[in-house]
């Protein structure tokens, strides 16, 4: 029997070379913004920012489909997750954290204590559970997840397209956005999502191929949700600072350094179970 990591060497350097290029996006549309200063009407401010949210998905689907070239995924499931995690965004995520618990009109301006409780319980649980159910409960048992690492790659591809809709949700609802700001909010978003469902991933692949305690799938889950609330605790009060743009800037740099992080943990513990199970 194979081990239950395989040689997936190219799932981090794809990783972050995603997360460079996210960042290069970013410059990118600040250089257009200060060197065409366009002129936006509300319409145009909406189809602008509609189109730049789709930018992080396409940027992890091409990355995904070149590492794809050498350690094949089924493309169509990972597309289906991409789709399935959008769908669980838009009818379930969206609805309960924005409308039932109506955390933008709240959250925001609670004490810390509340922000983090509140971005624990309601936001981070309620996204990172619906990333851990849309692979549990479609692809878990599917003939395609052969190996420990894909509950990463499945966990990231859900949480791709609930960013996606994350994002299309802050276009609509703001009225359009304006490119510079709207591009890092979108980089932000897509890198984090990825970033916490990736954590998700790991626990999950690690619990269908090994034997792991009761707690150990609540514990990946409480991990994920308390990363999620940390971060948006930490850049919500980023923004609320008196710097401006460069705290904009240091939240970008944050995402950046906790999605490399993540990255380079999970790597790290490939390559030791690599080393333990190798000659499995």
């Amino acid at each position: 029997m194979n081990g239950p990591w395989r040689q997936r060497s190219g799932l981090w350097q794809a990783d972050v070379a995603s997360i460079v290029l996210l960042i290069l996006f970013v410059l990118a549309i600040f250089g257009l913004e200060a060197a065409l200063q366009p002129q936006f009407t509300p319409t145009t401010l909406v189809i602008t920012g509609l189109v730049m949210a789709l930018v992080p998905a396409v940027v992890w689907l091409a990355f995904f489909y070149r590492r794809d070239r050498l350690e094949p995924e089924p493309k169509h499931l990972v597309l289906q997750m991409v789709l399935l995690g959008a769908l669980l965004a838009s009818a379930i995520g969206v609805p309960l954290v924005d409308g039932l618990f109506d955390v933008p009109g709240w959250l925001s301006s609670s004490p810390a204590w509340a922000q983090l409780l509140g971005g624990f319980l309601i936001v981070g649980m309620t996204q990172e559970f619906l990333k851990y159910a849309a692979v549990r409960f479609s692809v878990y048992y599917a003939a395609d997840f052969n190996e420990a690492i894909d509950g990463i790659i499945y966990t990231t591809a859900v949480a791709i397209g609930y960013a996606l809709v994350l994002n299309i949700n802050f276009v609509v609802s703001s009225g359009g956005v304006q490119l510079g700001s709207g591009a890092i909010r979108m980089v932000l978003t897509t890198l984090a999502q990825a970033s916490f469902a990736g954590v998700v991933g790991y626990f999950l692949g690690r619990m269908k191929f090994e034997k792991r305690p009761l707690w150990w799938m609540p514990l990946g889950l409480t991990l994920a949700a308390a990363l999620n609330s940390l971060f948006y605790f930490l850049r919500g009060n980023l923004n609320q600072g008196s710097l401006g743009a460069v705290n904009t800037w240091l939240g970008l740099l944050l995402a950046a350094v906790l999605a490399g992080a993540i990255t380079w943990f999970l790597s790290r513990s490939i390559q030791h179970d690599l080393a333990v199970h190798g000659g499995d």
